[in-house]
């Protein structure tokens, strides 16, 4: 059985084939359009899923899409006449595009569908699973677990901002949910908005910023509790109530009500270019200690609704990696399994496998011998030795070819320990937003200067974003405090004591700046402020090549980790193709490339012409 999954018109359009129980091929359309976080009927990426699972449109069983659109626009709808006539405005704004695209979905879908390929109407099967139910299927179907609480916490769905549910062999039984507007996806991006960033990609620079906040301030202390006072009433099973007075999403064009939030806080919102003070930090600090709260609440109450022992998670909530790493280790379940698509493009994935398991009935078969279905999450584009030395011919580059991939990682290890800064370009593109391994710019963890190297001269960025590492799988016990592992790179954990080195006395009143670049630890380069780091556990069997390179390094510096940071500058998506490889190579200071066995170094290359103009390219987020 072919079924076809696709999530668009909203961020991080993407389609997945599964073909059975197999998922096959999955990309999120910003690849291939770099648009970053393309909303678009994701043509591109039907195409390539197509072309990998070697199938037309007349050969599917199903096509699903992520999300029911008549529900929310009942909630629409519902939501304008419950606030009128407040709300005019965005109402007139959000009104032709539902009549245009989401009223007559089906239609439309015919429509791009064709830009695809030619086929016949009657051969196709529309789905339309509702939203939570496709991030709870993209959880359980992938995970080890016959039996699984399911818990999905997002922005909003149709009506659903957070559902529990409970998984069992092939059935998904949705158990409680939360609605719109109350919702601790929305309130977190109310924050991220407030606090000078950009809703539904600023959210991971808030989660970033959090950790410069003082835990021990009184201000963070008053935050929280003005926070729970005028924002929100939180309930023991975890759900919620935002004060809708002091906030815009439901009918307006803005996250909140600026003026009520400058005055609540005694803070302006911060312009997007101004300098972060320490009561920015406190208050990314305050709100992430709220959401950790609530997410351990609601953990609290799926056990308590299941009985199981297992934790399935998904949603844009699930990207939050430090409230992930606090559930994991407060034990309230053996097993936490989270996908590593859990924003919208895994809706796609959980669509295709809600349809195929609840909806066509077949038999769910564990495959005990891996960690889970996923692949590792390497389920994109691959490309040949022919298609990179294309890319070379078209931009007449230089590189050397290594006689064996041995050879290339033991080259690679040598730069990296000379301080250099690689673009590794290997096998399968990553599906999810983190960067695993095969699309990634790497880095030596040891060097005291190569965090402000790659957040200022690679990356574009701001320098007090951290940087995650890779780590052999079999060897993160001696950095690392973590039970278990880490392969999606979505949970934080401490560092290790023996890696920790003394700091100043007075180092959580330091400045922001000077906190940044005061040596923490051995690792200085992903050493959080917090003396915690986001891990990525590297296994030998789902990416042979990345763990080959590691251990390389290893053997050549007894250090089993790398910096890991996504192939890409501020603003672009993760690069796909090696043309994308070359071009980001070319635009910034990275010292070398390696695609596949081709080592490609900096100083060898000719003059790029377009180096500065990324930035008129790509939107910085």
């Amino acid at each position: 059985m072919n079924i076809l999954g696709i999530s668009a018109f909203y961020h991080d359009s993407a389609a997945v084939i599964i073909q059975n129980d197999e998922v096959i091929a999955a990309g999120q359309e910003e690849r291939f359009t770099r648009i970053k976080q393309d909303a678009a009927f994701p043509v591109n990426a039907i195409k390539y899923c197509l072309e990998e699972a070697g199938l037309t449109l007349d050969e599917l069983d199903s096509i699903v899409f992520y999300d029911k659109p008549l529900l929310k626009f009942e909630r629409l709808l519902e939501t304008y006449y419950g606030y009128s006539p407040k709300g005019l405005r965005s109402f007139l704004v959000a009104m032709p595009v539902w009549l245009k695209e989401k009223m007559f979905l089906k239609r439309l879908m015919f429509k791009e569908l064709e830009k695809v390929s030619a086929f016949n109407k009657k051969n196709i099967e529309f789905l339309f699973p509702e939203h939570h139910l496709s991030h709870a299927a993209s959880a359980f179907y992938p995970s080890p677990h016959k039996d699984a609480a399911i818990l999905t916490i997002d922005g909003v769905g149709e009506w659903a901002t957070a559902s529990i549910s409970h998984g069992k062999g092939n059935n998904i039984s949705v158990l409680k949910e939360l609605h719109f507007p109350h919702s601790l996806g929305l309130l977190y991006s109310a924050f991220t908005y407030y606090l000078g960033f950009k809703v539904n990609s600023g959210e991971y620079k808030l989660m970033g910023l959090a950790p410069y906040g003082d835990p021990n301030s009184e201000e963070v202390k008053q935050f929280i509790e003005t926070i729970k006072t005028t924002l929100i009433d939180i309930k023991e099973d975890g759900s919620l109530w935002l004060n809708q007075d002091y906030f815009n999403y439901a009918t307006g064009l803005k996250m909140i009500n600026e003026k009520k939030w400058e005055a609540l806080f005694h803070l302006p919102v911060r312009d997007k270019d101004a300098e972060f003070e320490q009561v920015h930090c406190n208050l990314g600090l305050a709100i992430q200690i709220i959401t950790e709260e609530v997410v351990l609440k609601m953990a609290v109450e799926a056990k308590k609704l299941t009985g199981s022992d297992n934790l399935c998670l998904a949603g844009g909530v699930a990207l939050n990696c430090v409230s992930n790493g606090k559930l994991i280790n407060a034990n309230i379940f053996k097993n936490v399994y989270i996908q590593p698509a859990a924003g919208d493009a895994g809706g796609a994935l959980g669509a295709a496998q809600a349809a195929y398991y609840i909806y066509h009935k077949k038999e769910r078969v564990l495959n005990s011998s891996t960690y889970d279905s996923m692949k590792g999450s390497y389920l994109g584009c691959e490309f040949s030795d022919k298609e990179i030395e294309t890319t070379l011919k078209k931009f007449k580059a230089n590189a050397q070819k290594s006689v064996s991939f041995s050879d290339t990682c033991k080259n690679t290890a040598n730069h990296l320990s000379n301080g250099q800064v690689i673009g590794w370009f290997q096998g399968r593109m990553e599906f999810g937003p983190r960067a695993l391994g095969n699309r990634s710019i790497i880095g030596d963890p040891r060097n005291v200067e190569m965090q402000k190297k790659l957040n200022l001269k690679i990356k574009y960025r701001e320098s007090f974003r951290p940087f995650a590492p890779s780590v052999l799988a079999e060897d993160v016990n001696n950095y690392f405090e973590i039970e278990g592992t880490s392969p999606y790179m979505l949970t934080v954990q401490p560092i290790g004591n023996q890696l920790k080195k003394e700091v100043s006395k007075n180092y959580h009143s330091l400045s922001m700046k000077d906190k940044l670049y005061e040596v923490r630890s051995s690792l200085p380069a992903i050493t959080h402020v917090d003396f915690s780091a986001r891990i990525q556990t590297v296994h030998k069997e789902t990416n042979p090549k990345y763990w080959e390179l590691i251990n390389a390094f290893k053997s050549k510096t007894d250090c089993s980790l790398v910096i890991n940071t996504s192939f890409n500058v501020r603003g672009e998506p993760i690069v796909c193709t090696p043309e994308d490889a070359y071009r980001c190579f070319m635009r910034t200071e990275m010292d070398y490339l390696v695609m596949n066995n081709y080592i490609l170094k900096k100083e060898d290359q000719p003059n790029w012409k377009e180096k500065d103009l990324w930035q008129e390219e790509f939107v910085l987020d």
